[in-house]
């Protein structure tokens, strides 16, 4: 089947609260309004996602309404000396009430936990990102405190994908990925001090929006930074969902999108710290991935899991791009991840 690609807005959810129109899109063409949903709400999926590196730290922050568990977490990841660390705070049974919005293009994320927690993620003007942290206590650091501004390059593009699941006629996820920010910033953490500075620091979206199945396994991979004068970034993966009218794999240069089709996954099952591969199907894409470390999620409660195993290093490789040149890169920075999921 031929991936679909979308020029107009068209709607998630039908007037039943079915999903539909799959495929994908260059922007935030699937016009998704929760309310509208007919299943059970507590299947209902929403996380917004950043990850941000420099050359010495890799910052993942995340907010989730999972229906019966949420939290917000904030991970740091030394790149120099395989140090982490990592703060979680956990909220029962939100059911919507985080306030994530239906587009991955605006509305404004915040989330308190008391005098524990402040985070915020803020659309801004000209597709400008703002993330501001306020955490009095983080680990065995005394607080970690601090803004970030990511810009866009100039005309960019962003890989949206609307996927049904096979087997379950009410599950779906929507998803919005921009692997191409530009970072800047400090973050105050304990004594030290984070800088991402312009040219030498960038960020990735991973927006995900949907109704979950009962059970879920999911590979993504994604990265960015420069190849001689080019910015070049990609976001790839796979899993349970039916990605046959538009797969979530496609490579960005200077913010501009080259869809590629289906993308495999080549880990060694002995151990995952091993050299990776990345092959397509339709050979535009070889890549090979050297990994830095390995972190480990779990989050539960009653019948709900969700289980996250995410490496971090630097890919290399070539793809052809849509005109048909080849592209190489060399040792960008980025993450590899498989998360299951149970309800």
């Amino acid at each position: 089947m031929p991936q679909i690609e979308m020029s107009a807005p068209l709607p998630v959810l039908d007037g039943t609260g079915r999903p539909v129109n799959f495929g994908w899109a260059r922007s935030s063409l699937f016009v998704y309004n929760a309310s509208l949903f007919r299943g059970l709400t507590q299947r209902i999926l929403a996380s917004d996602r950043y990850i941000v590196f420099s050359p010495t730290h890799l910052i993942i922050l995340e907010i989730l309404d999972g229906g019966y568990l949420g939290y917000a977490g904030i991970s740091i990841v030394s790149l120099k000396d395989k140090k982490r660390s990592t703060q979680i705070f956990q909220t029962l049974i939100p059911l919507g009430s985080l306030g994530l919005p239906d587009s991955g293009e605006g509305g404004s994320v915040k989330f308190q936990c008391k005098k524990r927690a402040n985070i915020e993620f803020i659309p801004m003007a000209a597709g400008i990102r703002l993330i501001k942290v306020d955490v009095p206590k983080f680990g065995h650091h005394s607080y970690m405190r601090g803004a970030l501004v990511l810009s866009p390059p100039a005309h960019a593009e962003s890989l949206v994908t609307n996927m049904p699941w096979r087997a379950e006629k009410n599950a779906f996820v929507l998803s919005h990925r921009s692997p191409w920010y530009i970072a800047e910033g400090v973050m105050q953490f304990g004594t030290a001090e984070l800088i991402f500075t312009k040219g030498n620091a960038w960020g990735i979206l991973d927006w995900n929006r949907g109704s979950r199945p009962r059970s879920d396994v999911r590979y993504w991979a994604s990265a960015c930074g420069m190849s001689g004068i080019r910015q070049v970034g990609f976001s790839v993966g796979y899993g349970s969902a039916d990605g046959s009218a538009g797969t979530e794999n496609a490579f960005f240069v200077d913010g501009r999108l080259h869809k590629l089709d289906q993308v495999t996954f080549h880990i060694s099952p002995a151990n995952w710290l091993d050299p990776w591969r990345f092959t397509g199907n339709d050979n535009r894409l070889e890549m090979t991935f050297d990994p830095h470390q390995e972190r480990v999620e779990r989050h539960r409660f009653a019948f709900h899991s969700m289980n996250r195993r995410q490496i971090c290093g630097a890919f290399s490789g070539k793809v052809i791009l849509d005109d048909g040149k080849e592209l190489e890169f060399r040792n960008i920075t980025g993450i590899a991840e498989r998360r299951k999921t149970r309800f």
